[in-house]
């Protein structure tokens, strides 16, 4: 596969592209419920929570920090996560207007 032309394409289709990309991998998905269930920042119980190795992970928590779905601080040798609710709540909003795309307006031709 080749490389992608993100530079062709606006910033919001490169943005929703990463959103999805995000929460396409059933681990991200599985730590963002756990997240929102447990309502409180985790601390490390996530390995035995999703049963992957603690670099695994650890990578995917970084995969959604860097998109801004979850933040975390630093509690000693420990770092915490939770929901980054105002960055969750963007989302949300871009999806419902994504998803919300008026389909009476596209005529039948296939």
């Amino acid at each position: 596969m080749g490389i992608t032309r993100s530079d062709i394409f606006t910033d919001y289709q490169n943005e929703m592209a990463a959103l999805a990309k995000v929460l396409g991998h059933p681990a991200r998905v599985a730590i963002l419920q756990h997240l929102f269930k447990i309502n409180a920042c985790v601390c490390g119980d996530l390995v035995d929570e999703i049963g992957l190795a603690q670099p695994t992970i650890s990578q995917h928590l970084k995969e959604l920090k860097n998109l801004g779905l979850i933040k975390g601080t630093i509690d000693g040798t420990r770092v915490c996560y939770c929901i980054d609710k105002e960055n969750w709540t963007k989302m949300k909003s871009k999806f419902s207007q994504f998803l919300d795309q008026d389909l009476d307006s596209v005529k039948e031709c296939c």
